[in-house]
């Protein structure tokens, strides 16, 4: 009978603890279990699987061993990954629009961290090598509070902008320093191997950044709306880059992080970037994080802390150093003490560039274990602290003045479109009908705007096209869809508007709905609610996703309980006075109007904003309502919570219908963020529409 070490498991001779499929399992079962976990105590996701990892590991049951070919594989995908995702993600229209003042932040918030580093690495007795390595680690920084401010509504704030901006300097130089290390620690190093480094270095940044881009848009067009293949491009562009960078000498996260940068002006905001970011959330990154924390020697972890002062010195240097890098920049560019700690808290989560380093650098023999222990926990507290800062601090900072004069201005130009919009044309209302069950409200919902707007309805059936026209099946679904145009218009008669109803043959459905849309310059598409929230449809998106995409107008996705006409209440939570905020509000007026409806604005603030803030965004968002000509009961209503979901729900108790803006899922880091619309469509008793605007 075979003796098994412990947390083996043995069949038939084969132990799984070496097994690729057992190991990928493990990987998957503790990635979906373990971060909501961790989300619920207020504690981010990822220490729990740093915690997952040291449980699974060595220290642990032994079930995960670092060293396995599968670990080592899933987890340097998982590596360039979390890089790529962070180049990815980085803002480059916000940098672009504050350039000058975003280098000018990004170089304080990397120079004095770095030499703090520096100072503590030479304190401990390490090289100067190790120590420009330690400097490089406090240098970068990750934008983990990024939905914060993005919730409180002052990303437009200069202060938060040139913060955004200054990620891509900070990472970028972090990285360059981290490949200068670990080309010095290869060996052989003279002042020409150095110049040689940098030179090639300079020569594969640009080859990487300008010809992804130059190709990766060549490809995009020529491929089309084959969202397929343009996802095995972007891949590959990343692990060419990576594989690229190793070549040349330098690390493959140098690469991956150069890959996202050239990738992101390719992609924009296109599903394709969402579905990339899901793969590499879901999959990958979480097994990076797991393996950091195989890595962890539970007894020199806990000897790592009981001598404290490296940990205190790597933690208090980092939180000390970026806060002089955020006051100095607020000296220099006349910030105000709230926005010197926003800019200070947003910087000071070390979690991408950080880790990923600070793994190569212990690989290469350049850091100890003591330095990964600390770098963990200086993670940990810097995950933690400085979201909790940001969202104290920032909701101090005024939200930016509205867009425009008043919200009628944007509610009748829902199309956007500055310059090409005709005066003269009217309101109109695209209503696909795909699905009977929903097809009278919505076309209810679409009459009562038209009216109130003057403006017609254009009932939409689109049947997918096939390869012969006269083919049976092309016939039969030409016939249902005439039938359910016929029952459109005769739910809209009763209204009195326009309805012109088409019959269109498209190879896709949704650009089918969004092409008749441009072609009659329509001002809004009204779509029915789906419930697909599963695997596939993460993967490969809905139909409603593809219409967002692809839509030149907003897109009322609705959800509605009742007829349209029964609404007495509308909610609709305003988070800043932006212009697609504004325009839901223009949207619950008009359908307020429509239907004799009363509108209550919901603005929730967190605790401990100033009294006079919250009168003056109420003040503000009075003034630009609609005028009197329009006899609307609207009432404005702020209230002071931590948990806006809670309290969006709890407004909602009593209303019959909730507005509420259609928001895409983001990542920080490759880490999913909590979406509180998501939350809140999931909970709502009554009806919901959710208004999403172009690109959304």
């Amino acid at each position: 009978m075979a003796i098994l070490r412990p947390g083996a498991i043995c069949s038939g001779g084969l132990v799984l603890l070496d097994n690729p499929v057992f190991i990928f399992t493990i990987l998957i079962a503790v990635s979906l279990s373990i971060p909501p976990i961790f989300e619920r105590i207020k504690l981010p996701g990822l220490v729990g699987l740093l915690l997952a990892g040291v449980i699974l590991g060595p220290s642990g049951l032994q079930f995960l061993n670092h060293k396995t070919e599968t670990m080592v594989l899933l987890s340097g995908v998982g590596k360039i990954y979390l890089m790529f995702v962070a180049g990815l993600e980085i803002d480059l229209s916000q940098f672009r629009k504050t350039r000058n003042r975003s280098m000018g932040f990004g170089f304080l918030t990397f120079i004095v961290p770095l030499i703090t580093g520096m100072l503590v690495g030479r304190w401990f007795g390490f090289g100067w090598n190790g120590a420009l390595l330690i400097g490089s680690l406090f240098a970068s920084h990750t934008l983990l509070a990024y939905p914060i401010v993005s919730r409180l509504g002052v990303v437009q704030n200069e202060a938060i902008t040139v913060t955004i901006g200054a990620t891509i300097f900070t990472d970028t130089a972090a990285l360059l320093v981290l490949a200068i290390c670990v080309g010095i620690a290869a060996g052989n190093f003279t002042a020409w191997s150095l110049m040689l480094l940098l030179v090639a270095l300079a020569v594969y940044s640009v080859a990487v950044l300008w010809g992804i881009d130059r190709v990766g848009k060549e490809f995009f067009r020529r491929s089309g709306d084959n969202e397929g293949n343009q996802f095995l491009f972007v891949l590959l562009a990343l692990f060419v880059a990576s594989v690229g960078a190793q070549v040349i000498g330098i690390e493959q996260i140098v690469g991956a992080f150069l890959a996202g940068l050239a990738v992101n002006d390719v992609i924009g905001e296109s599903p394709v970037k969402e579905k990339v970011e899901f793969v590499g959330g879901v999959l990958f990154i979480p097994f990076f994080f797991i393996d950091m924390g195989l890595l962890i020697d539970l007894p020199a972890f806990l000897k790592t802390l009981s001598s404290w002062g490296l940990t205190l010195a790597i933690v208090g240097g980092l939180i000390g150093s970026k806060f002089v890098a955020a006051w100095l920049a607020s000296v220099i560019y006349r910030y105000s003490r709230v926005e010197m700690l926003s800019m200070w808290s947003l910087s000071l989560p070390q979690v991408a560039a950080t880790l990923a380093a600070t793994l190569v650098g212990y690989q290469q023999g350049i850091l100890t274990q003591d330095i990964l222990n600390s770098v963990i926990v200086l993670m940990v507290v810097t995950s933690i602290l400085g979201p909790l800062i940001t969202s104290r601090v920032a909701s101090r900072i005024p939200v930016p003045q509205p867009e425009t004069d008043t919200v009628d201005e944007l509610w009748r130009d829902t199309a956007g479109l500055e310059g090409e919009t005709d005066d003269s044309a009217p309101f109109t209302v695209i209503v696909p009908v795909q699905n009977p069950q929903t097809e009278r409200s919505l076309i209810q919902l679409a009459a009562l705007l038209a009216r109130h707007e003057q403006g017609r309805v254009v009932p939409l059936v689109v049947t997918r096209a096939a390869v012969h026209m006269d083919d049976p099946g092309l016939e039969t679904s030409l016939q249902r869809g005439q039938k359910l145009l016929r029952r459109a218009v005769e739910i809209g008669q009763a209204y009195a508007v326009p309805l012109e109803p088409q019959l269109r043959i498209d190879d896709d459905v949704p650009l089918g709905i969004t092409r008749l849309s441009r072609e009659e310059n329509s001002n809004l598409i009204i779509v029915g609610w789906s419930e697909k929230t599963g695997l596939r449809a993460r993967l490969f998106g809905t139909v409603i996703d593809s219409i967002l995409w692809s839509a030149h107008c907003p897109v009322a996705i609705t959800r509605l309980l009742d007829e349209p006409e029964n609404i007495q209440s509308i909610l609709v939570p305003v988070r800043d006075l932006t212009a697609p905020t504004l325009r839901i509000v223009g949207f619950a007026q008009a359908l307020a109007a429509a239907s004799q409806a009363d509108v209550t604005l919901l603005h929730v603030c967190l605790p401990g904003i100033p009294s006079e803030q919250m009168t003056q965004f109420e003040a503000e968002l009075a003034r630009i309502l609609p005028p009197d000509s329009r006899p609307v009961c609207i009432d404005i209503q702020t209230v002071a919570e931590s948990d806006i979901a809670s309290a969006i729900l709890c407004q909602a108790a009593s209303r019959d219908l909730v507005l509420m803006r259609s928001i895409r899922r983001r990542t920080t880091g490759g880490l999913a963020v909590s979406d509180i619309t998501t939350q809140v469509v999931k909970e709502l008793p009554c009806s919901v529409i959710l208004f999403g605007e172009p690109h959304s």
